[in-house]
């Protein structure tokens, strides 16, 4: 079948990155339909996108809807980020999004409508290898997302298109500029898509009480008290708590303290002193509900990989071990561990392996 007979189904944001993957697949020849997914949003900015996302449909030329997943939204990302923090772990909306919304109920819906595929703007390429489909690392390594699609497997694969994968976001902002897209001077949009401006700590309260406990130095000296082990998370900052120093322990000439552990039994948040403090590395991580696109574990028992722990994290070297649980040994320790995040791995080509949630 050739492309102008393939039909796609675009997931566009009312961003400029998708507005260009809709316009690349036009251009190719596709048969582009637009899709404003509409999720659960809190600060009011769901309305102005799907606006901009319908004049870009407009102005290329292609149909346009816009689909309701507000309340499977809200029970699938909303609800398990909130229960993850209850329980103690730094939950990621952004990987659950992507599994259940974005390469979930947006792909079963297109492919019953008819689509070959569906894309959206992700900064990742993929691309077949014999009968298997790779995704690697986006050429824009600063913008590069393939650490938020571990979850994705052959069956969502063989659907999928990222034509932004080869571009670096100038050039996207460019292409935007020159056909004169809507969206081409719009800003990207920032931390968790469905909170917008809304602060998480502030939205987490209103479903987890706060609950005073001791905020502790890494040797044992309580200097102070923190609002809810749950709403901190590993490596944090910016610390939302009531410093009260002990007198023979002044905050003068203090470094910057970081979030390096926490107990929600027991709601006790351990802070270390400066960022290099050894309290904020870990070596060895233990990983959960691994999944590998390729489908199948590649290694007899270990493989070398590169594998990252956070978002625009470098790559870092270590060993893919499987016991009875996956576990990730780094070459050199790694900074800001959090349980409930992703670690995710990839060859040396930069081709993903796969990934799985750190415990």
């Amino acid at each position: 079948m050739s492309i102008k007979q393939k039909t796609v189904f675009v997931g566009m944001s009312g961003g400029v990155d998708s507005s260009v993957a809709a316009l690349l697949l036009t251009k190719k020849g596709y048969d582009v339909v637009g899709v404003f997914m509409r999720c659960y949003n809190l600060d009011g900015c769901a309305e102005r996108d799907a606006e901009d996302a319908r004049r870009v449909a407009e102005h290329i030329g292609i149909p346009f809807y816009v689909w309701d997943f507000e309340e499977e939204y809200k029970k699938r990302v909303v609800e398990y980020m909130i229960e993850g923090y209850r329980t103690g772990i730094t939950p990621n909306p952004d990987v659950m999004c992507n599994r259940e919304i974005k390469f979930g109920l947006f792909l079963q819906k297109a492919l019953k409508m008819g689509a070959d595929y569906v894309a959206t703007g992700h900064y990742v390429r993929i691309q077949k290898n014999g009968s298997k489909y790779e995704l690697r690392e986006a050429k824009d390594k600063n913008k590069d997302q393939s650490y938020f699609l571990w979850t994705l497997t052959q069956n969502e694969l063989k659907h999928c298109l990222f034509p932004i994968g080869d571009y670096v976001k100038p050039k996207v902002r460019e292409m935007a500029k020159k056909a004169g897209l809507p969206t081409a001077a719009k800003k990207d949009s920032q931390g968790v898509c469905f909170l917008g401006d809304v602060n998480v700590e502030e939205f987490l309260k209103q479903y987890i009480p706060s609950k005073k406990g001791a905020l502790m130095t890494t040797v044992g000296e309580r200097i102070g008290e923190h609002h809810g082990a749950a709403f901190y998370t590993i490596g944090e900052r910016h610390i939302n708590a009531d410093f009260k120093f002990p007198k023979t322990s002044a905050k003068i000439d203090r470094k910057p303290f970081y979030v390096a552990e926490k107990n929600i039994k027991t709601n006790t948040v351990v802070v270390a002193e400066g960022n290099e403090n050894p309290a904020l590395y870990q070596k060895e991580i233990k990983l959960s509900n691994v999944n590998f696109l390729s489908g199948k574990w590649q290694a007899a028992s270990s493989e070398k990989v590169f594998a990252r722990v956070r978002y625009r994290q470098p790559l870092a070297k270590a060993t893919l071990i499987k016991a009875k649980k996956y576990k990730l040994v780094f070459d050199a320790p790694q900074k800001f561990i959090a349980p409930g995040q992703s670690a995710v791995f990839y060859d040396k080509r930069g081709i993903m392996l796969g990934g799985g949630v750190i415990i």
